[in-house]
């Protein structure tokens, strides 16, 4: 299953009608209502399958190496961006001669992030909705009406809470470890909130997922899927579609082989007595 976010520089509709595989739609929660409607509605009518309402990020964490580079969205001018412009020059051509950069979703409600250069932390304590609560997300969750599921649930409560308002699946994830520091990793919350709820809600591992056999470690402990966004993004960035396709092929060859070796035929055959912990 394929996801974009409500900050994606590919919008809704062009994803809809170019994809043909299941889609899952990262919504963050803006202050602007219609906004935050209009995004669920394009899903509708793009047909996307599912939804994944972030709860961790009302604000943004203290992102110390986007400080310290300046990054910010669109990228700014500045005379140490420009030493790296011209120190990457295949990198810069292609920026500037490409269709111009967007957030494709916010672009008709807001400039900034678009127009306007801004950091993702400030974006973030800016324009996102810090009262959202569990009401909001039980809303959210009856008017999307498909699949729902809460990406950054990281306590048995939490999860608990996500079953009663009828998420069909929770995201276990720590943000990629940008947002709360010093937070545990998904992998090491996972093992309890299955106990807890597996039999309820399908549980996912979203963080640190870089080879097959952390998606083997995460099914052995009970998780349903994992998920991931640095695993695909650092190859794109690198070497665009061949980077992507061959990190999944990676990925995919890596699975099927450490199950061969694992003696394990069959996603069934994974269990907890694969697994030792120190």
């Amino acid at each position: 299953m394929f996801g974009i976010s409500s900050l994606a520089t590919v919008s809704i509709g062009e994803i809809g009608s170019t994809i043909s595989t299941p889609k899952l739609f990262q919504l963050y929660v803006h202050k602007d209502k219609e906004l935050t409607k209009s995004m669920i509605d394009r899903c509708k009518d793009a047909n996307f399958e599912a939804m994944a309402l972030t709860v961790d990020t009302i604000v943004g964490g203290n992102r110390e190496r986007d400080l310290h580079t300046g990054f910010t969205s669109p990228p700014k001018l500045t005379l140490k961006s420009l030493f790296s412009f011209a120190a990457h020059p295949a990198w810069a051509v292609n920026y500037f001669f490409r269709e111009k950069f967007e957030l494709s979703q916010l672009k008709d409600y807001v400039r900034e992030g678009t127009n306007i250069s801004l950091s993702v932390a400030d974006y973030f304590n800016t324009m996102l909705d810090q009262s959202m609560d569990w009401k909001a997300a039980e809303e959210t969750c009856q008017y999307w009406s498909k699949p729902f599921a809460l990406k950054g649930i990281m306590s048995v409560e939490d999860a608990k809470r996500a079953v009663d308002i009828g998420a069909a699946a929770i995201m276990v994830s720590n943000h990629g470890g940008r947002q709360l520091d010093g937070s545990r990793s998904p992998f090491d919350q996972l093992a309890e909130i299955v106990d807890a709820v597996g039999d309820r809600i399908d549980v996912i591992c979203d963080g640190g997922i870089r080879r097959g056999t952390h998606v083997l470690k995460a099914l052995s402990l009970g998780a349903k899927a994992c998920s991931g966004g640095r695993l695909y993004l650092y190859a794109l960035a690198a070497a665009g579609q061949a980077g992507v396709e061959k990190a999944l092929t990676n990925l995919k060859n890596e699975i099927e082989r450490d199950m061969k070796l694992m003696g394990c035929k069959s996603i069934k055959d994974l269990g907890r007595q694969n697994l030792r912990f120190r």
